[in-house]
């Protein structure tokens, strides 16, 4: 008795092959800058700014399906690279920042919107990565915070002339606002970066609004 003939194959539509194609190769640029983040000893502001693009860029002209699979290679990636604790870091926050920007930008939805939610995962997910740090150094990391927050809440005391200096819960807020301010610029400057570039990848984001448009007006390209 002959056996049935085997099935030929299923093919790839095109536009299947071009989504395959995109997701591998910008997950694999996101997993390339966070090593390089990691490890080089340069350009690691560069590289932090860069690292949510990627991903976003593939939501914009793909989907936000081939976004999370793209963010899944990713970790994979960087676990058969870096380990199981460094490798997934990479979710906190810039994963997660490239899946919310790019279904934001993807419905055209206001910077407001997009910066504010950013701003909290930025924090939240600095936050993370810190403390998953500060358990594999050995010590909390957070220390080095204060201390710098301190040492700003000291530098004002003296240039207003105040007595005193700052207490425990001072501190603690003065270092938690160094963090938001921090987290602040760092996602306008994401949404500047892809508003100046990412048309040029027939992928543009929302304009900004108004009172934003006078800060990215200026195209450095």
């Amino acid at each position: 008795m002959t056996p049935p003939p085997s099935q030929p194959p299923a093919r790839l539509s095109r536009r299947q092959a071009r989504q395959l194609t995109e997701t591998a190769y910008l997950a694999a640029a996101t997993a390339l800058l966070w090593v390089a983040l990691y490890y080089l000893p340069v350009g690691g502001a560069l590289f932090r700014l860069a690292l949510p693009l990627p991903l976003a860029l593939l939501a914009l002209r793909q989907n936000d399906r081939c976004a999370v699979e793209g963010v899944a290679v990713t970790g994979l990636l960087l676990v058969a690279l870096m380990g199981p604790i460094r490798g997934p870091l990479v979710l906190f926050p810039y994963g997660l920042l490239a899946l919310w920007l790019g279904w934001g930008w993807r419905r055209r939805w206001s910077w407001w919107l997009t910066w504010g939610v950013g701003l909290l995962i930025g924090t939240a997910g600095f936050l993370v990565r810190v403390a998953v740090l500060s358990v594999l150094v050995g010590e909390n990391l957070w220390v080095l915070i204060t201390t710098a927050a301190s040492g700003l809440l000291d530098r004002i005391a003296v240039w207003l002339q105040l007595g005193g200096g700052p207490d425990l819960l001072q501190v603690q807020l003065a270092a938690l606002a160094l963090v938001l301010v921090q987290n602040l610029i760092y996602v306008l400057a994401l949404h500047a970066v892809a508003y100046w570039i990412f048309p040029r990848l027939q992928a543009p984001i929302s304009e900004p609004p108004y009172l934003l448009r006078g800060l990215v007006a200026l195209d450095p390209l």
